[in-house]
């Protein structure tokens, strides 16, 4: 049931769509109190419509409404408010001790003489098991149905649990094992842009679709025009409690794009840039909204990219408006029909609409990127959010083994490739011992080799282990998922002599040792390599694939098992 407060302002309006009315608390008729408020960020809008639906006089007041109309006019606020999003999303790491608070608080009002039933979550709550999986079979047509049982068999008292939680609890779903990650399975199906339900008289009410979440990366369903982020668990379980959120109405920083990317450059080079230009102007505590002509050419899957990358570039959130792409992606993804048509007219009469005929929002600051500038980059070398250009790795890595790794003075002391005349490892080659390498790049004691568990090899200062070709952060994206498993098929045809498979429908993870990588939701090639750089061209970054380390001595791994 929708809760609602005593509507002062009467704000109250209805709406009808393909023949059914909606009721909704409008933007627009506030402005005779507030004044013009179209310019007023998108993100700001649905903050002030969950005020205007949730006054009451007490968590919400008049004064708190109206100072929206100040931030407008000075591009910040100190006031603070009482937000409410209208669901929770859990994992089953956080999710699980929220169910046993739950019901704990049964038993409580039992011993009480209760009715436990009175005890539900008063937001929609919904779980996805997803951080359980492990990998035991690959590479087989059999591997997922086996590892989705054996899941099964590992934490069946767990699952057992959350089963009877979904049939025990009103407004509490929960997604299985085997389905996907969270932010997939909310970008793809959970999400719905507008959220309808129904108040106490029965009347269908219409509001924007928000949420917090306890996983950082919520933020990736703000691609969808659905305002979320990440909190702890504790905030969590207050939310799923009918508690508000307490916060101040934050800035908002307006990041304007333009153009499009050319051809070579990925949502993953576009989202390393936007994250660098973020984290050097400050945006901790702040929201980021994306505007601008570019949107119009990007697709929902890169707008999801950028937004999933909030937690690396410090906002709350990374905001995209509702337009006509949010639309097609709805629609693709099978939501019903109807909810698309509600999410347009909706946002068009609730001045949450973009095209190329709005105008551009007020913000606290702005920046501004041309898409068309942006360069092919790698993620790295420790953080995800940390960049180096493409065409700038040859140097980046000889400064990084000579700063980092003590691998000599690079002014003074020459960088000496540990690589042979015939493109193989000095040491695995026999050409040069490894304490002759050692001794060659001036490597300190602590930093020359690592064993590794059950192996023949050792791991050196200048190999790279490609531990996932992916990360959550792309899992929204088909074609950079399509470009990672071609990646994987032009390193078979260079010679790898080994492919570690470990993909599934959903969940995907790789093993190394006791570390457990995720890959993502899509059925591409994951490789497992170790390679070596032989030869630098005109500053380009040229890997050559020497071998593969065998993390897991199981199972046929061949060429033909790739997908």
């Amino acid at each position: 049931m929708s809760r609602t407060g005593h509507d002062t302002l009467q704000t109250r309006k209805s709406l009808s769509v393909n023949g059914k009315d909606y009721h909704y608390y409008s933007i627009k008729s506030v402005e005779e109190k507030l004044g013009d408020l179209s310019r007023l960020p998108f993100s700001l809008k649905v903050l002030l419509e969950n005020l205007l639906r949730n006054e009451d006089g007490r968590s919400v007041t008049v004064p708190d409404i109206e100072a929206f109309g100040g931030w407008l006019k000075d591009k910040k606020s100190t006031q603070e408010i009482a937000y409410r999003p209208a669901r929770v999303l859990l994992q089953d790491f956080t999710g699980v001790p929220a169910v046993v608070d739950l019901a704990a608080m049964r038993e409580a009002i039992v011993k009480l003489g209760g009715d436990a039933k009175k005890i539900n979550p008063l937001s929609a709550v919904d779980l996805v098991i997803d951080h359980s999986v492990m990998v035991d079979e690959f590479g087989t047509v059999q591997a997922f149905q086996e590892n989705v049982e054996r899941e099964f068999e590992r934490n069946a008292e767990r699952y057992e649990f959350l089963k009877w939680g979904q049939q025990a609890f009103d407004n509490f779903r929960v997604v299985p094992p085997g389905t996907g990650i969270c932010h997939q399975v909310n970008l793809e199906y959970l999400g719905q842009t507008v959220w309808v339900t129904k108040d106490s008289d029965g009347n269908d009410i219409a509001y924007p679709d928000t949420l917090v979440g306890t996983d950082s990366h919520t933020t990736m369903i703000n691609g969808l025009g659905v305002l979320g982020w990440g909190v702890g668990g504790i905030e969590a379980e207050a939310a799923m409690l009918g508690q508000p959120v307490s916060m101040v109405i934050p800035e908002v920083i307006g990041f304007k794009l333009k153009g499009k990317l050319k051809e070579g450059a990925t949502a993953t080079d576009l989202v390393l840039t936007v994250t660098q230009m973020l984290r050097a102007h400050g945006v901790v505590g702040k929201f980021v909204e994306f505007y601008g002509d570019g949107l119009q050419n990007m697709s929902l899957a890169d707008r999801a990219t950028i937004s999933n990358m909030a937690p690396e570039y410090g906002a709350t959130c990374g905001f995209f408006p509702v337009d006509e792409e949010t639309c097609r992606y709805l629609e693709f993804t099978g939501r019903d029909a109807d909810r698309v048509e509600l999410v347009r007219q909706y946002a068009k009469a609730q001045g949450m609409w973009h095209d190329a005929n709005t105008p551009d929002p007020i913000f606290t600051d702005t920046l501004e990127l041309d898409m068309a500038s942006v360069e092919p980059s790698i993620a790295g070398p420790k953080r995800p959010q940390d960049k180096i250009l493409l065409s700038n790795a040859a140097a980046e890595f000889r400064d990084l083994l000579a700063h980092d790794y003590g691998h000599g003075d690079p002014a003074n002391d020459p960088f000496i490739d540990p690589i042979g005349a015939e493109g193989k490892l000095m040491s695995e080659a026999g050409q040069m011992a490894e304490h002759e390498v050692a001794a060659e790049l001036n490597l300190p004691e602590k930093h020359r080799f690592a064993d590794v568990d059950g192996m023949d090899y050792t791991l050196n200062d200048g190999d790279v282990v490609i531990a996932a070709i992916t990360s959550c952060t792309n899992t929204s994206n088909p074609s950079v998922m399509v470009g990672a498993g071609l990646v994987a098929q032009k390193a078979v045809a260079k010679g790898l002599e080994a492919v570690d498979r470990r993909l599934l429908v959903g969940q995907v993870v790789l093993d190394i040792g006791d570390a457990v990588f995720e890959l993502g939701n899509a059925r591409v090639v994951a490789i497992l390599c170790r390679f070596e750089f032989r030869q630098f061209n005109a500053g380009m970054f040229q890997p050559v694939f020497l071998f593969v380390n065998r993390v897991v001595e199981r199972g046929q791994r061949t060429a033909e098992h790739g997908g």
